[in-house]
This record gives C-alpha cells, sequence and structure tokens, in this order.
C-alpha cells in the first residue's frame, strides 16, 4: 500500500499490548496520531515508551492488538515503510570507526540518494564535525548523528525516542525549531520524551502512559489549563483560611498576616469569587506546571481517566 498524504490518521494502535513473560511493557493502548501533527510521548522511564515505538517499528511483535503505520502494516510492509520513516531510537548504537561524514552518506545513499548539501547543512546547524570518526564523539555528538539521519529524507513520518538525550540547551532549542519546520512542512512526528518542557514548545497534543497503560491525551494547552499553579493574594487585612481551603481545587492554604498562599488545581474562578469579598491589594499566579502535571497522572493511585483516541 502506498502512503498518501491526504490520510488523516499517521499512526493508528489498537489495543497494541507486549508482556515480557509476566512483565508488562504497555498493554491495551489506542491511540491515533493525526497526519501534520506533532504528538508528544510522554512518560518517565520504563512507562512503556519505547516498546510502543518498537512495535510500531515491528522490531517487536505485539502479544496482542494491531498497529497502522502511514497506512502499512508495520510487519507486511515493513521495507515500504521504512523507507517513509526517521527514525531515531532511545539508545544510539554505531559499529565501526569510519567518519561521521562517511556513516551519514551511507544512510544518505540507502535511502535513494539523499543530496549532501541537505546533510551538511543540517550538520552544519546542530554544529556536528562531520570529520570526526563516530567512535570518538560524545554522547551529545553522537545524538546530532543520529538526528541527522532521521531528518536528512524529509520523511512522511518521525518517530523519535528521546531525542534530546545529551544535548547541551543550545541544541535542544535547534532541535525544537527541526521539529517546528517538519510540521510546517506536513511531516508527523511522534516524539518519545520524559521530559514535559522540551514538547511544550513544540506539541500539538501529549499522550500520557503510566506503568504500561495511557493515562490520557491532551491537547497541550488543555493540560496547561489543568495544571496546578500556585496563588498568592495580598488582602487590606487579615482573611480566614478555612474560608479558603473548603474551595473546590484549592490546597495547601495559609495566611500570613494579610497574605493568603495556595495552590490551585484546575480553574481559579471558586477562589477569584471568595477573595472578592475582602478588599484585594495584589494578586500573583505563577504560570501553571506542566512537569507537576504530569506527575500528577502519574503518581494518582487510580491514573487519570482513559481518554478516547480522538479525544
Amino acid at each position: 500500500m502506498l502512503w498518501s498524504m491526504t490520510d488523516d490518521i499517521a499512526v493508528r494502535a489498537e489495543d497494541l499490548t507486549k508482556f515480557y513473560g509476566s512483565r508488562r511493557g504497555i498493554e491495551g493502548l489506542d491511540l491515533e496520531v493525526r497526519t501534520g501533527e506533532v504528538m508528544g510521548f510522554l512518560g518517565p522511564n520504563g512507562a512503556g515508551k519505547t516498546t510502543t515505538i518498537r512495535l510500531l517499528l515491528d522490531f517487536l511483535r505485539p502479544t496482542r492488538g494491531r498497529a497502522t503505520v502511514l497506512g502499512m502494516d508495520p510487519r507486511r510492509d515493513k521495507a515500504a515503510l521504512h523507507r517513509h520513516i526517521g527514525y531515531l531510537p532511545g539508545e544510539l548504537a554505531f559499529p565501526g570507526r569510519e567518519k561521521a561524514a562517511d556513516l551519514l552518506r551511507f544512510f544518505a545513499d540507502s535511502r535513494g540518494g539523499v543530496a549532501w548539501q541537505t546533510v551538511a547543512g543540517l550538520a552544519e546547524r546542530l554544529e556536528l564535525d562531520l570529520s570526526r570518526p563516530i567512535h570518538t564523539l560524545s554522547k551529545g555528538n553522537k545524538q546530532k548523528v543520529g538526528l541527522v539521519q532521521a531528518f536528512m529524507h524529509s520523511p512522511a513520518l518521525l518517530i523519535l525516542d528521546e531525542p534530546t538525550s545529551g544535548l547541551d540547551p543550545l541544541m535542544q532549542q535547534e532541535f525544537l525549531t527541526l521539529v517546528r519546520e517538519a510540521r510546517a512542512a506536513g511531516q508527523t512526528v511522534f516524539m518519545s520524551s520524559h521530559v514535559l518542557a522540551e514538547v511544550q514548545q513544540t506539541a500539538d497534543r501529549v499522550a500520557i502512559v503510566r506503568d504500561g497503560r495511557l493515562a490520557a491525551v491532551e491537547r497541550v494547552e488543555s493540560l496547561g489549563r489543568r495544571a496546578v499553579r500556585t496563588v498568592e493574594i495580598h488582602f487590606d487585612g487579615t482573611v480566614d483560611p478555612a474560608e479558603f481551603g473548603s474551595l473546590p481545587g484549592v490546597s495547601d492554604v495559609s495566611v500570613t498576616g494579610p497574605v493568603l498562599r495556595c495552590t490551585v488545581d484546575g480553574r481559579l474562578d471558586p477562589l477569584i469569587k471568595a477573595a472578592a469579598r475582602h478588599e484585594v491589594i495584589d494578586l500573583l499566579s505563577a504560570e501553571p506546571d506542566l512537569e507537576e502535571t504530569f506527575l500528577s497522572f502519574y503518581y494518582q493511585s487510580e491514573g487519570a481517566a482513559d481518554v478516547a483516541p480522538g479525544a
């Protein structure tokens, strides 16, 4: 089957499950990644992110369930499918002692002849010295080689497993620029990470996994609205903390003189209305911490309710 960019769904997983003996890698994953979007695939190490990626690429076979990628079956259409994918594994292993340029020429030729100026341009943007032997490169520079080979042929789908591992902050920002450019060109990006901050700037949606199960699928801005934020209100006099402690979503209330501090999970409206019964001098609200939001999903004893793939 040939991939058509008119298709709406680039990746579809249905009840995708992989057990390693009795240990769960991923279970019951129902997920859709839309064509042309950046999907952040988030979870702590060991949550099932890499297992999912390897199932999508047919590096692992599922215990049950199925997946389609670019409209193809990862097992039956493996050779054809991989020509349309740029893949960066979570752990890079480059055998041999050739120079970075020689390895990337090999990748370029194996993908039908990628223009060398494209490869050299990516290397320049990532400040990668192509004249150095691979085995002498630092972890960060090996990661740059991996990024160049993933992006060089402008694939329809980029599957990136912990893509900023080992990169310094400046190169992390350059990588995020590459992702934005890929999305603008109509490419789809499926990006695994345990760091919310690096996908917050680029992702359209995030899928959160915990303990091998899908916890939630959210738009990034929606996740921000759900985030826990710290609020500080300055009144013209003292207030009773009990007046605020029972408000929905409000916790950790403390009052020091005329200053009330609390955390708010969700909408600020109940707190604002309660505060308006007094004379307010000032109000400070810290930006929502998406890392805390992610951790709240992961550490809930019952977990977040599953969200339908099209949510």
